[in-house]
């Protein structure tokens, strides 16, 4: 069996970031704290089975290589049980969710997050 385990983002405050996600998608910080490999704040956010790494690396420092960008992240797919509910704790929160489709096999929108990270949250039920 292979899974998908964790998604790792840069962003500009990984703490701001992951009080959005807990709160829009009903998520846990797993883990907070500093990188092994220097001071940037850590946090892992979501659930028992998968987690999003948000990193935010302090103004000034170097990202080290393998964190350039090279190529483009498209969005992050999230499943939720109740789509309506979702959506509206996304407004809540002061983000625009857009582009609403339903189609087999489910129903969808796409919000952007903070940093500008665009979700699409999808329910199959």
């Amino acid at each position: 069996m292979t899974r998908l385990e964790h998604v790792n983002l840069s962003v500009a405050d990984a703490h701001a970031t992951a009080d959005v996600l807990c709160c829009a998608f009903g998520w846990r910080i797993r883990w907070q704290g500093k990188t092994a490999d220097g001071d940037w704040d850590a946090v892992h956010v979501g659930d028992a089975d998968s987690y999003i790494a948000l990193f935010a690396v302090p103004g000034g420092a170097d990202r080290p290589a393998r964190y350039a960008a090279q190529g483009t992240l498209n969005h992050i797919g999230v499943v939720v049980d109740d789509l309506d509910a979702a959506e509206a704790t996304v407004r809540a929160a002061g983000f625009n969710p857009h582009a609403h489709h339903d189609y087999e096999p489910g129903r969808r929108f796409y919000f952007e997050g903070p940093d500008g990270i665009e979700y699409e949250v999808v329910s199959y039920g």
